[in-house]
């Protein structure tokens, strides 16, 4: 196993810290989807989780999202240890820092794309409604969706959904995105489209981006790519 390279979370400030993570999912034969994964991530990290099939990528991903709970092991966000928390306070977290993108978009079909942005916005609260629906409709446009804010998910392309899911994820100004194969239901030119738009993320806001995905071409253009096999890290390298 290749020792992991240093990192901005090892020389500045550490967004996101997984320490020995294990996940074993109960059944009659108790099945370890992730063991022993410790790994930093810096701010304005762009990092690719790769792997084969049934390596544990997504389910590492839920772990770092707080949308699953740990066998052993801690997740911690701003140094913050996440294990410890209540289901609400993991909740308001997931609301408040961090964003997710998924393969298939969920969008809400009965709603635009200006309102299905809005929704995150909606349940955290901070923001009056004209607000919430003025910071929507300049993250869609900033991802090239200006023309299409009223337009309900059914009135546009893949690709064009997947950036609204994009917005959707940031609306809240989180610290971290987490994407699960956001391109793997895409043609090559809408792929194109998100992956630019993550990587603007990274490189205007300072958002830090983990991206579960199978596409290598897209791993290697990332800053930094942990490789899994069998649930733990077989390399962790910077470019």
């Amino acid at each position: 196993m290749s020792s992991p390279a240093p990192s901005e979370a090892e020389t500045g400030e550490v967004l996101l810290e997984a320490r020995r993570l294990k996940r074993i999912l109960p059944a009659l034969v108790p099945v370890t989807l992730v063991e022993d994964v410790s790994f930093r991530i810096g701010r304005a990290e762009f990092v690719a989780i790769t792997g084969p099939s049934g390596s544990g990528k997504s389910s590492l991903l839920y772990l770092l999202g707080l949308l699953d709970r740990a066998t052993s092991g801690e997740v911690l966000i701003e140094g913050r240890p996440a294990e410890a928390l209540s289901s609400s306070e993991m909740a308001r977290i997931r609301l408040e820092k961090i964003g997710f993108v998924f393969q298939f978009h969920f969008l809400l079909p009965e709603f635009t794309a200006l309102e299905n942005v809005m929704i995150p916005m909606q349940k955290l609260g901070k923001l009056p409604h004209a607000a919430q629906a003025e910071r929507a409709g300049e993250l869609l446009s900033q991802l090239g969706l200006a023309d299409f804010l009223h337009r309900r998910p059914e009135q546009l392309s893949g690709g064009q959904r997947q950036r609204v899911a994009v917005a959707r994820a940031l609306a809240n100004a989180p610290d971290l995105i987490l994407a699960d194969e956001p391109t793997g239901s895409l043609d090559s030119a809408s792929t194109e489209q998100v992956f630019e738009s993550l990587a603007s993320i990274v490189k205007t806001r300072r958002t830090t981006v983990v991206a579960v995905t199978h596409d290598l071409d897209l791993a290697a253009r990332m800053e930094r790519r942990i490789h899994l096999v069998d649930g733990r890290i077989d390399y962790d390298r910077h470019k």
